[in-house]
């Protein structure tokens, strides 16, 4: 991750462009944006600030040209090495402040008569970064297995925990200990949340119950629950904060975990990985589409055929055979 900005570098942006900035996040936060979304959007355009001030000028940004932004772009991909889709992420971010002085400050001079270029300037043909990661159960497994025998139970569990519910990072960290009490459990195997867990989307995110997988994670829950009370850590967060457990642990610690998973699998861990997994594992059981949407919390299950990570060819084997078209039993939550 490099860095771009600094107290310094800012110090030196333009006082309208700084203030412009200020007044933009204001409104997004009047719109209710969460606090994350807003980081974001001030992180992106204090790089291109930055950018504008130390090779463009520091012009103030309704001056900006379409020839400006390709200098931009081209410093984006070819000096600082982003990727297409970070290049279109910061573009879209400095569209988004096109978009708030046109709809909303349009009626003061200094901006009358402004009008969005960013569009005008063509996106980087956008090329994934690294190749999809498609884990199979015995690889995940062995990770279990190798993480158990090494007795790092809570990376065992948290592992587990990812492979069951299909959750985010930042959702992973935020479940509670008494969300997997007893009574909890329902058809006899499933975990459900009895209070909603905050999850990506718009505004201030949504907030739903979440479902695990009750036989697959139970032993490493137990595992990592018993090495606990050795350790006299009774916080409410199942994964604690280590320096403060009245906090959980922060997602950015999974990112140092991902790194430890890759090296002991040999190939590019990643936890949104772990969402395909448990998606296409719900798939292969023969849930149906409805039921699937219903535990992971999409509002469409057109989200299926992204998720979904069974190759053509085995899909159209549970349908067809040398008899032609099979007849095929949709299961139930009991059958997991």
């Amino acid at each position: 991750m490099n860095l771009l900005t600094s107290e310094e570098l800012i110090k030196q942006v333009n006082p309208e462009n700084l203030r412009l900035k200020k007044d933009f996040l204001a409104y997004l936060q009047s719109l209710q944006r969460s606090p994350k979304t807003i980081y974001c959007y001030e992180n992106d355009l204090d790089i291109f600030f930055v950018w504008n001030a130390q090779n463009n000028g520091n012009k103030f940004f309704p001056q900006i040209t379409k020839r400006d932004l390709v200098a931009y772009q081209h410093w984006l991909l070819n000096e600082n090495g982003n990727s297409p889709a970070r290049v279109r992420r910061l573009k879209s971010t400095i569209s988004s402040l096109s978009n708030y002085i046109e709809s909303i400050c349009d009626d003061e001079p200094e901006f009358q008569g402004f009008r969005s270029i960013i569009k005008k300037v063509e996106n980087p043909v956008n090329q994934p970064v690294r190749e999809k990661t498609v884990l199979k159960d015995e690889q995940l497994d062995d990770l279990l297995n190798y993480l158990v025998e090494k007795k790092k139970y809570e990376k065992a569990c948290m592992l587990a925990l990812a492979m069951c519910s299909g959750r985010r990072k930042a959702e992973l960290v935020r479940f509670k200990v008494s969300y997997f009490d007893d009574e909890n459990i329902i058809y006899g195997s499933l975990y459900k949340t009895p209070e909603k867990v905050k999850t990506k989307g718009h505004g201030n995110g949504k907030y739903i119950n979440c479902y695990t997988l009750y036989h697959k994670f139970k032993p490493y829950l137990d595992l990592w629950l018993k090495e606990r009370k050795i350790l006299g850590i009774e916080s409410e967060w199942l994964f604690p904060n280590k320096s403060n457990h009245e906090e959980h642990l922060k997602p950015e610690t999974l990112n140092s975990w991902a790194n430890t998973f890759t090296r002991i699998l040999g190939v590019d861990f990643y936890w949104h990985c772990l969402r395909h997994y448990f998606t296409t594992h719900l798939v292969r059981m023969g849930l149906p589409d409805g039921v699937i949407q219903d535990i992971i919390g999409w509002s469409s299950a057109d989200m299926l055929r992204l998720y979904t990570d069974i190759p053509v060819d085995e899909q159209l084997g549970k349908y067809f055979d040398e008899n032609g078209i099979k007849s095929v039993e949709k299961k139930s939550i009991s059958d997991l």
